[in-house]
């Protein structure tokens, strides 16, 4: 559909405000769905704590950890509060 024939269909005679109409109708569309998904498998290494993530990353959505029992995947649930960690004082 052409901005004309927005125009005529709503009655607005400023193309200006049919614009304005138009480019906030499409950032509460993008807004309104989720970003690109994609997906980051690694390998857990025993010992380690911390892994890199992608550069590109907005936000994370879930971890899942594959079962070696039976080849599922189980998702990994948030903490409400943080971990608690202890440092090990024993003498080594």
């Amino acid at each position: 559909m052409k901005v004309k024939e927005i125009m005529e269909r709503t009655g607005i005679s400023s193309t200006g405000l049919v614009l304005s109409y138009i480019k906030d109708a499409m950032h509460i569309i993008k807004s309104s769905h989720g970003e690109e998904i994609k997906v980051n498998k690694q390998n857990i290494i025993d010992g380690e704590r911390e892994y890199i993530l992608p550069l590109d990353m907005v936000s994370l959505k879930s971890i899942s950890v594959k079962d070696t029992s039976d080849g599922k995947y189980k998702n990994i649930k948030r903490l409400a509060f943080d971990p608690v960690v202890s440092e090990d004082t024993s003498p080594e």
